[in-house]
């Protein structure tokens, strides 16, 4: 039985809490992107990308600028602005997406070619270095940009470039072999199937996939040398093939590792694949990888890398808070994994990893105004060492305008404005419903709407509008231990399987089903191999994981404790910048400064009360330092 998402322009966000952050993509995050591409922001990093297509085109004179893989900026900028466009009609906007198009074809070369680096600066080096070089990686983004325009916006025009684009990767890699240095084009070769149908595009992602860790020395194979130059910002070496998972084919893999954000797009497509063709090794290795990550490898934030060596995956357990690297990138596409998941099966732990990541380890990425971006994302920022210390320069204690390496902000912007098609999934019997997040979707079976207070409350109701007959699937998050559904008032059982509480029968138009739990204050203990947690707690309420920051207390963080038996409640606090954001707080203990750096005496502490922000919203006040954990008193 075929489950396939509503798709992103049959679905309408209504959400109290996500329908202003949308609203914030259309209005500030992507023109003020816009601007940052034709660097007209003042004092932020520069990005040239623009520029770049111009040269490319042959219409400006000057070097190229920036990383080699700075189109896909343009790229991801270009999806999230077709989003937009989706969500908010804006004949300027519109005017200049069409403009940006415009110029991309002017690029591109007559055998289909698109890459501005390889065009302004080393034509005759095209696909001779797959490792370093990302122009596949670039074309699986543009390729993704032409498929959003298409789906969300009616335009068509950079489809046809892309189609021509894929069809030269067909032509130049189906009878041959290569293989991507950073998975990507996967997933847009996928995508381009999924919208024209034409199979060879699914044919080339899986060969991909398939060559990848057939040959683990085909990359040194094939590298060649250039002393002295990085493409990617950074020693690659070829004999790492951990690094981009090309060590072990990817139907055997049993482990993350390597760079996070490579991992996860190759799993991204990996998980599509799998459900269109029913491969059972690649949902296998889909399904081996998802509990590794989720029950080894990732933050209880959601985030995932915990070593900014390479951006990467290490061993098991091993999730350092204060040196975490956990890329805003590799938070989006654990959210695109668990989306793809959901195709091949219903299963609540997709959906409560695709909440997880949205509610946090990805939102944190981007500032309540919609301007400054984090690329990586910690859980301990102390700012006498954070930014500071070699081998913490990484960690950041305020999120930057931009970035050199600018592949976070343009990945949230899509992820966010996009959000609709992560909502709702059907197939020929039931309708799935994801996330408590308040939509409209018009489905096979007839429209469905859903009300939400959540994520501060618990209280959903959906209405049926259309006389139909049919399953509604309602997916409970793994923390709601105790709920009450109602239809048209009255109290129902339903049959519960793999976290979805299924609701089936005839409906009429305007039944209502009614969701109510109760959101108590979680402790979350990490395992005991997770050293840097060791004898703390973490707060969690609903989706959201809490923080706590220098802001509230005065005092090194780390002087702060939290009683086993002390009572958190939750709280509103009329602050400016966090208005609307039900925060926490509890009774503590404040450890006194000692003297000395060592004492034999025993600790003296001071009852203090502690705040905890949502993690999400933390670095958006005074620059201070921030902790997810808590020490924990008996």
């Amino acid at each position: 039985m075929s489950i396939r998402e509503v798709p992103l322009n049959k679905v309408r966000i209504t959400d109290a809490f996500w329908s202003p952050r949308q609203r914030l993509m259309t209005d500030v995050t992507i023109p003020y992107m816009e601007k940052i591409l034709r660097d007209e922001v003042p004092g932020a990093e520069k990005s040239h990308a623009i520029s770049n297509f111009r040269m490319a085109a042959g219409e400006e004179t000057g070097e190229f600028y920036g990383m080699v893989f700075q189109d896909s900026d343009v790229a991801k900028w270009l999806e999230a602005a077709a989003y937009s466009l989706a969500l908010k009609p804006d004949p300027d906007l519109s005017k200049r997406v069409d403009d940006m198009v415009a110029l991309i074809g002017r690029c591109q070369q007559p055998d289909g070619y698109l890459n501005t680096y390889f065009t302004v600066k080393e034509p005759e080096n095209r696909w001779a270095n797959l490792l370093e070089c990302h122009e596949l990686y670039c074309a699986g983004h543009m390729i993704e940009a032409g498929v959003a325009l298409h789906e969300a916006a009616g335009k068509d025009e950079l489809l046809h470039i892309c189609i021509r684009l894929a069809d030269h990767i067909c032509d130049q890699f189906m009878q041959e072999e290569g293989i991507p240095g950073h998975q990507e084009i996967e997933i847009g070769l996928m995508r381009l199937y999924h919208a024209t149908g034409h199979i060879r595009y699914r044919d080339m992602a899986l060969r991909f996939l398939n060559l990848r860790g057939q040959d683990p020395e085909w990359f040194a194979k094939h590298t060649p040398k250039h002393p002295g130059v990085h493409y990617g910002g950074y020693d690659i070496i070829p004999e790492d093939t951990a690094y981009n998972q090309s060590d072990v084919p990817v139907r055997e893999q049993t482990v993350a590792r390597g760079h996070a954000v490579r991992q996860l797009y190759m799993l991204t497509a990996m998980a599509d694949a799998a459900a269109d063709t029913c491969d059972a090794e690649l949902i296998a290795a889909c399904d081996r990888l998802f509990e590794n990550i989720t029950q080894r490898q990732m933050y209880v934030t959601g985030a995932v890398g915990s070593s900014p060596w390479h951006e990467s995956f290490t061993v098991d357990y091993d999730l350092p808070s204060d040196r975490c690297y956990g890329e805003t990138c590799a938070s989006v596409a654990m959210t695109f994994f668990a989306h793809n998941m959901l195709a091949i099966r219903p299963d609540g732990r997709y959906a409560d990893l695709m909440e997880l990541e949205l509610y946090n380890a990805a939102l944190a990425g981007m500032s309540l105004d919609g301007k400054r971006f984090f690329y990586v994302n910690p859980l301990t920022v102390d700012t006498r060492i954070s930014g500071v210390v070699p081998g913490y320069d990484h960690v950041l204690p305020q999120r930057p305008a931009w970035h050199a390496c600018a592949c976070c902000p343009p990945n949230l912007a899509r992820l966010i404005a996009s959000l609709g098609k992560y909502l709702w999934s059907e197939d020929e019997t039931t309708v799935y419903s994801h996330l408590f997040i308040g939509s409209e979707a018009d489905t096979r079976h007839g429209c469905i709407s859903m009300e939400s207070s959540y994520p501060w409350e618990g209280n959903v109701v959906y209405t049926v509008h259309e006389n139909a007959d049919f399953s509604l699937a309602i997916h409970i998050p793994h923390h709601v231990k105790e709920l009450a559904i109602c239809v048209n008032g009255e109290s129902i059982d339903c049959v519960s399987e793999y976290g979805y509480c299924h609701v089936q029968r005839k409906w009429n138009a305007g039944d209502q089903i009614s969701v109510r739990f109760d959101m108590p204050i979680r402790r979350i203990h990490a395992h005991p191999y997770v050293r840097d947690a060791a004898g703390k707690v973490s707060l969690a309420r609903g989706p959201m994981v809490y923080c706590t920051e220098k802001n509230d207390h005065g005092v090194p963080l780390s002087a702060l404790s939290l009683p086993e038996n002390a009572e958190i409640r939750a709280v509103k606090r009329e602050e400016c910048i966090l208005k609307d954001i039900l925060l926490l707080q509890a009774e503590g203990l404040r450890q006194d400064l000692p003297k000395s750096l060592y004492e034999t005496t025993d600790r003296q502490f001071q009852s203090c009360t502690i705040h905890a922000i949502p993690y999400f919203a933390w670095g958006n006040r005074e620059q201070g330092d921030m902790c997810v954990w808590i020490r924990e008193e008996p």
